[in-house]
């Protein structure tokens, strides 16, 4: 096991991350298309169905986010304790892993049946738009078990370094998405409720095939019930970075609820705006994403194998290439607002309010590199709490209260405006975050030799 996994310590590092990021940047891509694209079909129904889809977001991204923050927990768990030569404890991390989602997917079918309905309508009134929002959250979560098992696997293979399983199979699942979504959407006339149901049998799919693939292909991490245990230690190292993780992934979600009912104030128009933007700022912050996912294995085998050189050279790369993303979509934002959102809808009032949106919000992009990087580093060094501080600051402290006052002077343009100064304050203490972690690890080994 150890020869399998020693090549995070020795292989060059920028192509190690190049050779892990890209297949996750590709398959964050497809991801962020398959969004695109179900927006666009349901965006044909009408921009009502829109808005009932972007009222759905927040408990969707609820969901998304228990998925990932406890999928990163089980990969830090296991990677570091890889690093350390740790074996039965990261095959303890994936089987204790596996257990604890199965018991979070009985938990969201409960959440669903009981907060659906409430959630929806503190923000509609519209009796059509309560409807689909309804139909299409009931399904994704109620059905929700498909994604969440889906996660925890692509975070076991993720740990170990398998980037090319991972893409290949996410990209399964989102490519029979957008093939269902007009199957059931149009041709079935399920309309908004089709994409839901489309949505869920992809992600449904896509963990049966990592099934398959775990049971043909011989990995370096053991899924069994000989490893299922109370094992405190292994549960606190999971939840200890997971939890953090999913607050961190969950707060787009309070931020889009809070901020749907202050610009729900002005015009209902702007709920829909926020949701397209939401959708389309995925189409850079996911391949950011797989940049971090790429990066996040080799910083914590490294970590736990005592080469921090090698973790500051991860980061710095890392660094390097999600600040060409962030680059690429700030000039795409500023050049082709309007080509770009009338993908989603050609209504032109909608259009001419989303153009605003996204110019003002995008100045923040290149600067958002650094609270992206380094909240993922500190996931990876199991560090929870510095994550979840950057993220507060980045997607919470600053702009719900510094959106809501500049709006009550500016109007929704106070809104946009408080992203990209949230991005600068976050970028800040992340930076001064970071340095402190170096010195502090490198402070305890020289006390140590």
């Amino acid at each position: 096991m150890d020869t399998k996994q020693e090549f995070m310590r020795t292989k060059p590092v920028f192509r190690m991350l190049v050779s892990m990021a890209v297949p996750m940047m590709l398959s964050m891509f497809i991801q962020s298309l398959y969004n695109i694209v179900d927006s666009i079909y349901v965006a044909k129904l009408g921009t009502d169905a829109l808005t009932a889809v972007s009222l759905a977001f927040p408990l969707q991204n609820a969901l998304l986010s228990v998925s990932v923050g406890i999928g990163v927990g089980i990969n830090s768990a296991i990677a570091i304790n890889l690093g350390a030569k740790k074996y039965e404890n990261a095959n303890k991390a994936a089987t204790i892993g596996m257990f604890l989602t199965l018991i979070h997917c009985v938990l969201f079918v409960i959440f669903g049946l009981l907060i659906t309905h409430p959630f929806l309508s503190m923000f509609t009134k519209d009796a059509q738009t309560m409807q689909w929002a309804s139909q299409y959250t009931y399904i994704v979560l109620c059905c929700s078990f498909g994604q969440l098992l889906q996660i925890a696997m692509e975070k076991i293979f993720q740990a170990i370094g398998d980037m090319t399983t991972t893409m290949l199979l996410m990209g399964s699942g989102c490519i029979i998405n957008i093939i269902l979504d007009p199957i059931f959407i149009f041709v079935l006339k399920m309309e908004v409720a089709g994409a839901a149901v489309a949505t869920v049998i992809g992600q449904i799919c896509a963990f049966f095939l990592y099934i398959i693939v775990y049971k043909k292909k011989k990995i370096s991490v053991q899924i069994h019930r000989k490893y299922l245990c109370f094992d405190k230690a292994i549960i606190k190292q999971i939840y200890f970075v997971g939890i953090p993780s999913s607050i961190m992934l969950a707060l787009p979600s309070v931020l889009v609820g809070i901020l749907n009912g202050i610009l729900a104030q002005f015009n209902q128009v702007y709920v829909a705006v926020l949701g397209i933007y939401f959708k389309l700022q995925t189409f850079i912050y996911m391949p950011a994403s797989g940049v971090v996912q790429g990066m996040r294995p080799i910083v914590s085998y490294n970590y736990g194998a005592g080469e921090i050189h090698r973790v500051k050279k991860t980061v710095n790369y890392s660094l390097l290439i999600v600040a060409v993303i962030m680059l690429i979509g700030t000039i795409g934002a500023l050049a082709f607002p309007q080509q770009i959102l009338t993908i989603f809808n050609s209504d032109s009032k909608l259009i001419e309010y989303a153009v605003v949106a996204l110019q003002v919000i995008s100045l923040g992009f290149l600067v958002s590199s650094v609270g992206v990087v380094y909240s993922g580093t500190f996931e990876a060094l199991g560090k929870g709490k510095e994550s979840l501080t950057i993220s507060l600051l980045r997607q919470f402290v600053i702009i719900i209260p510094l959106g809501f006052l500049l709006s009550q002077w500016i109007g929704p343009l106070g809104i946009w405006i408080s992203f990209p100064v949230s991005e600068c304050i976050a970028t800040v203490v992340a930076y001064i975050l970071l340095r402190c972690t170096y010195r502090k690890y490198e402070s305890q080994n020289s006390s140590l030799s």
